[in-house]
């Protein structure tokens, strides 16, 4: 298995349980994180080498990121596993299953990747690469058999892991808030880039929200290892604001808060599944992107909205996502109950829509591609 960030790990954690459920002697060895490691997983090398958004930031990392794909296919070409699943990480994985695969070792992709969304000549590369892709929303299936690939809708291990019924006083608790307090979350992301390029612009924004309404509290959830990267600038942009820092817990962050300034990416739908309000920002470096822009095909980057077919949430991206405007989208969901209720009920409709067992799904699509 690879998983090649945070929310690949995340994924592939989920999924492991499903699959030492069904073969108890399970040996699942590659790249993966701290939740795979909690199942049993070995890595060889650890997922954060992975961890690069924007073509800028992957360049300066191509050689090293390259070097352990060759790497790590010629030990699985020696090893031949009983089968190889690709979690995320598509720039990554497909290569590799493409490599593999052509070998006659069983290819499974896990989640599969936004074509629908842009880069929608890559399902040729799929085609090539896996056996079976494993669908996590389900209009991806059809679309997927459209161009010959096989797959199955199992529904999102997240909307498993997350419960309908948010337990917000038990998170408020754990965290050390109080009832009557009002809560602002900030996400600013899991990997190195995205805390370089959006922590300083969400962190500003709290100063100015602290600015404009007195009594705010503010929790930032750290990704282990990189709290070093946030601190300085907590210091430089929001030096006499109580921005509170915890070490991973974004779920209890997400079921504690209000609202949510939340980098775009996996921890939007997480967001939704907590049923929380929220202002979806992105920055990255600008060649990264003039480059992605050009190759999109829907009017949002969020996955609620791209679910939902709808703008129920506000997107602030690169140049548009300046403090001032940040805390302007965040204070008009804190002076909208109205509104904040309507996006709730938007969001428990979307939990529903992606639940059900992914992990027993998923398992039984395993299955029939090693039985074939």
């Amino acid at each position: 298995m690879v998983a090649g960030e945070t929310s690949g790990d995340l994924l592939a954690g989920l999924l492991m349980g499903g699959l030492r459920a069904r073969w108890p002697g399970l040996v699942a060895q590659g790249i993966g994180g701290p939740r795979m490691a909690g199942h049993g997983f070995e890595a060889w090398w650890p997922h954060e080498k992975l961890a690069v958004r924007g073509y800028a930031e992957v360049l300066r990392h191509y050689r090293e990121i390259a070097g352990i794909r060759r790497q790590l296919g010629d030990r699985l070409l020696r090893e031949r596993p009983d089968a190889f699943i690709g979690v995320d990480a598509p720039d990554f994985n497909l290569g590799l299953e493409e490599r593999l695969r052509a070998a006659g070792i069983p290819t499974v992709h896990f989640v599969c990747p936004s074509i629908w969304a842009w880069r929608g000549k890559r399902v040729e590369k799929i085609r090539r690469a896996a056996d079976h892709v494993l669908c996590v929303f389900p209009f991806e299936p059809a679309l997927l058999e459209g161009h010959g690939i096989a797959a199955s809708y199992v529904g999102h291990p997240l909307a498993d892991a997350i419960p309908l019924e948010v337990p917000r006083s038990e998170a408020r608790a754990a965290l050390g808030l109080q009832p009557s307090d009002t809560v602002v979350a900030l996400l600013p992301g899991s990997r190195r880039s995205e805390v370089h390029y959006i922590a300083p612009g969400m962190i500003a924004a709290a100063a100015e929200l602290q600015r404009r309404r007195a009594g705010l509290r503010f929790v930032l959830p750290v990704v282990p290892g990189l709290r070093p990267l946030v601190e300085p600038s907590v210091a430089q942009y929001a030096s006499q604001v109580e921005v509170t820092l915890v070490e991973g817990r974004s779920h209890e962050v997400l079921a504690a808060c209000d609202v949510t300034l939340v980098a775009s990416g996996t921890a939007t739908l997480e967001a939704a599944l907590f049923k929380r309000p929220m202002v979806i920002t992105y920055n990255m470096h600008w060649l990264s992107w003039q480059m992605m822009k050009r190759m999109g095909y829907l009017p949002w980057v969020g996955l609620p909205n791209i679910l939902c077919e709808d703008t129920v949430v506000p997107e602030l991206l690169q140049h548009h996502a300046r403090p001032a405007a940040l805390a302007d989208a965040v204070l008009g969901w804190l002076d909208d109950p109205a509104r904040c209720r309507a996006v709730e009920q938007r969001f428990l409709e979307l939990h529903h829509r992606l639940r059900r067992n992914t992990a027993q799904a998923a398992t039984d699509a395993i299955a029939k591609v090693l039985h074939r």
